[in-house]
């Protein structure tokens, strides 16, 4: 298939999302994945766009019959990435983006070993801890817990394929870009993508 699947995970303050977000609004053919979850919608949420929210029985349904590519149990409510939503985006020809955590990222690679994975990294400590203290909406105590697990996620930057630095936005935005376009460049991207014009050779 040559619609291809991207994993970006970062810690929290590193700017995954608006990365991602600001990549996904300027392509048409890519989207990023809309996780299941079991929690209410919050006001101003919207069923498809922010979550596909359900009840617990067909959430478990769908468990038990394997369309998960990833799933959590966070705070009593559940969060999974559907296998099934994926395979119809890419049979749709779009490219998918997963915006995940690292235990997540490697459940994923597991399933689909020729996603392309991405990893954002702040330049310092201490500038994510400036980002996340910038955001005005949490405590001193849950930034430290950010912090701590940011640490952790960091541990696992070796397996992802390609590293990007947002020290700059514009300048990680334009990185992560490129990182995408060549991924679509690739031969047996093109060979699936373009096979006629390769029948020619």
């Amino acid at each position: 298939m040559s619609n291809l699947l991207f994993i970006v995970a970062a810690p929290s303050g590193a700017g995954k999302s608006t990365l991602v977000r600001r990549l996904v609004d300027r392509a048409p053919n890519r989207v990023l994945s809309v996780s299941c979850t079991t929690r209410p919608p919050r006001p101003g949420e919207v069923d498809g766009r922010d979550y596909r929210f359900m009840d617990a029985a067909r959430f478990d349904a769908l468990r038990e019959a394997g369309d998960f590519l990833e799933w959590a149990r966070v705070h009593g409510n559940c969060y999974g990435t559907s296998r099934g939503w994926i395979a119809a985006e890419q049979a749709a020809g779009r490219d998918v983006l997963l915006e995940i955590d690292w235990q997540g990222a490697a459940q994923a690679r597991a399933i689909f070993p020729d996603a392309i994975s991405i990893f954002i990294l702040p330049p310092s400590m201490e500038v994510l801890a400036a980002r996340l203290r910038g955001r005005g909406t949490d405590d001193a105590e849950v930034i430290e817990r950010r912090l701590l697990a940011a640490r952790e996620e960091i541990r696992h930057v070796d397996d992802f394929g390609y590293v990007i630095m947002n020290a700059d936005l514009d300048t990680a935005y334009a990185q992560l870009a490129s990182v995408v376009e060549a991924a679509r460049l690739t031969l047996s991207c093109q060979r699936q993508r373009h096979p006629e014009y390769f029948a020619y050779f």
